[in-house]
C-alpha cells in the first residue's frame, strides 16, 4: 500500500549549464503521522536535507521536495518508507533517517526495481521488547553474519552498534529457545582483573566495567525478565577471568571490549566453545589499554584465524557511527588528525 495519498512531480531542463531540478510534491493521508516523520521541530527534514543535498518545506501532511531529479527522488522513496514506519508505531530518530537513506542509495544501485516497490533489504532483529533493522551496509553484513556463522569478530569504532546489535541479537536467541543461556562478558583491564581494592562484593566491583552490557540488555528485555534471568541464572553477566575452566554449551557468548584481552585470555576464551553454542566478539583496535608492548588478543586472534571456516569478521569505519551526529564527526576529526589531514568541515 502506497503511504502517500498524491505524488506530483514537476522537472526544470537544464539551460545554459544550469543543472537540471526537480519538484515533488508529498501528500500524506494522517496529519498526526506525517508530523512524526519530518520530526520534532522538523529535525527529519533537516536531516534529509544535509544528506541528500535537497530543499525539503512541510505544511500540514504536505512536503514539497526540490533539488536534482536522482536526489528528490531518492527523498520521496525515504519519506515513503519512515511513514510505513510510523504507520507501525515505530519511533523515528536522525539515526534512523540515515538508515533508510543508505538502505534506499544501496538499492537504488543494485536492485532498483527493489527499491521502487519499498521493499527493506536490509537484515533486522527482533525481541519481544523492539524491533530494529540495520541502519547502514556494514550493520547489514554483521547481522547476516551473526545469523549465518558460530563465531563472529566486530572491529571498529564507538558508536557503530556493534555490542548494542549484538545483545539484541543474543536476545532474540535466548527468546526463540536456540540457546539455552546467554553470557556476557568483558575484561576489566583498567584494575588489572585484579579487583580488591574496590569496594563493595565481587557484583559491586566488577558493576562499572560491565555498565554498557546492562544499558544494552534493558533496551532489548523488560526489566522484570532481565533481574529473572538474572536471578535463574538463564542469563549471566561477568568479568572474562570467571570464563576460565568453563565449557558452554547451548548458549550464546558476548565479548566485549575484546581488544583489552592478552592473547592468553582470547585462547582461553575462544575454547570455551562448546556444542550448540555461538560467539560475538567485539571490540575497538584503536583503543587498546593493555600496558606497553603488549598483544592484543583481539588483534592476534583476527590474524591467526583468517580464512577459518565458521568465522565471520566485520569492520565498522568512522563513517558507520551511528549516534549522535554529532559523534560521527568528532571520531572522523581524530582519525584525521591520526593519519595527519585536516579534518573535513560539515556545515
Amino acid at each position: 500500500m502506497r503511504s502517500a495519498e498524491g505524488v506530483n512531480r514537476f522537472t526544470v531542463k537544464p539551460r545554459g549549464g544550469i543543472a537540471e531540478a526537480a519538484e515533488i510534491k508529498l501528500t500524506f493521508e494522517d496529519n498526526r503521522l506525517a508530523s512524526l516523520v519530518f520530526g520534532q521541530y522538523d529535525q527529519n527534514l533537516a536531516h534529509l536535507e544535509r544528506r541528500l543535498g535537497v530543499v525539503a518545506n512541510a505544511n500540514g501532511n504536505n512536503v514539497i521536495l526540490k533539488g536534482t531529479p536522482d536526489n528528490t527522488e531518492q527523498a520521496r522513496v525515504v519519506l515513503e518508507r519512515l511513514y510505513a514506519r510510523v504507520q507501525l508505531n515505530e519511533a523515528l530518530s536522525p539515526g534512523d533517517v540515515d538508515g533508510v537513506i543508505q538502505e534506499t542509495a544501496m538499492q537504488g544501485v543494485l536492485f532498483p526495481a527493489v527499491a521502487e516497490a519499498g521493499s527493506s533489504s536490509f537484515e533486522e532483529i527482533g525481541t519481544r521488547r523492539r524491533r530494529v533493522r540495520a541502519r547502514n551496509a556494514a550493520q547489514h553484513s554483521y547481522l547476516r553474519l551473526l545469523k549465518r556463522q558460530e563465531l563472529v569478530f566486530a572491529e571498529g569504532p564507538a558508536g557503530t552498534g556493534k555490542t548494542w546489535l549484538a545483545v539484541g541479537y543474543a536476545v532474540q536467541l535466548l527468546e526463540q529457545g536456540v540457546v539455552e543461556k546467554l553470557i556476557l562478558s568483558r575484561p576489566a583491564v583498567e584494575a588489572g582483573e585484579r579487583l580488591g581494592f574496590l569496594p563493595g562484593d565481587m557484583k559491586e566491583k566488577v558493576d562499572p566495567y560491565l555498565r554498557p552490557i546492562y544499558d544494552a540488555l534493558y533496551d532489548f528485555m523488560e526489566a522484570r525478565h532481565v533481574e529473572r534471568g538474572m536471578q535463574t541464572g538463564m542469563i549471566e553477566i561477568a568479568p572474562l577471568a570467571f570464563m576460565r575452566g568453563r565449557t558452554l554449551t547451548n548458549a550464546i557468548v558476548l565479548l566485549d571490549e575484546a581488544q583489552n584481552t592478552t592473547t592468553m585470555q582470547m585462547k582461553m576464551f575462544l575454547t570455551r566453545l562448546g556444542e550448540g553454542s555461538r560467539m560475538i566478539i567485539t571490540g575497538d583496535p584503536s583503543q587498546i589499554d593493555l600496558p606497553p608492548g603488549q598483544k592484543s588478543g583481539l588483534v592476534e586472534a583476527v590474524r591467526i584465524l583468517d580464512g577459518v571456516e565458521g568465522i565471520g569478521r566485520v569492520t565498522f569505519k568512522e563513517g558507520d557511527v551511528v549516534r549522535h551526529d554529532l559523534v560521527r564527526r568528532i571520531v572522523g576529526a581524530y582519525e584525521a588528525d591520526f593519519r595527519g589531514e585536516t579534518p573535513q568541515r560539515t556545515p
